[in-house]
């Protein structure tokens, strides 16, 4: 197994290929939710991802947040294979390439309801009320940088 991250002109085509199709396995046809998932925003994100053998077992993107100084969001945060800790892995490894390479300040993500307590166990903190999202109840939560105070 082997954790990549990468800018989009670093992809290739077969990582580009392969992060496309898990995404849309897993937010369009898993989650039955119909939406444009390439939105123009892959092509200025960090793409982090854990593979083997040509398959995508996590991923995630990073990209600044524009309304936000210092703020990095995280999306697409995926797993094709649950229980076996991929996902906490990509986590773990797309916060410190927010901080190390983007110098994040605070990082901020949209999380499914169900979710919450996956990011709460990394460091995140509920920063809103629930909000359907493609018909699906999210919330926002923040993460300073690690070593501040909490948010």
């Amino acid at each position: 197994m082997t954790l990549y991250i990468k800018t989009f002109p670093e992809l290739t085509v077969w990582e580009l290929y392969e992060i496309l199709r898990v995404r849309s396995a897993v937010f369009v046809v898993e989650q039955n939710c119909v939406y444009p998932d390439p939105d123009g925003i892959d092509l200025h994100s960090l793409h982090v991802w854990l593979e083997e053998e040509g398959t995508v077992l996590a991923y995630l993107r990073l990209f600044r947040k524009d309304s936000a100084e210092n703020t990095v969001q995280i999306g697409r945060v995926l797993t094709t294979e649950r229980g076996k800790g991929y996902g906490a892995r990509v986590l773990q490894a797309g916060i410190q390439a927010a901080e190390e390479q983007m110098q994040a300040e605070i990082l901020y993500l949209e999380a499914q309801t169900y979710a919450i307590g996956f990011y709460e166990k990394a460091g995140f903190h509920v920063a809103s009320e629930a909000f359907l999202e493609d018909g699906i109840p999210h919330v926002k939560m923040t993460r300073k940088r690690t070593g501040q105070d909490t948010i």
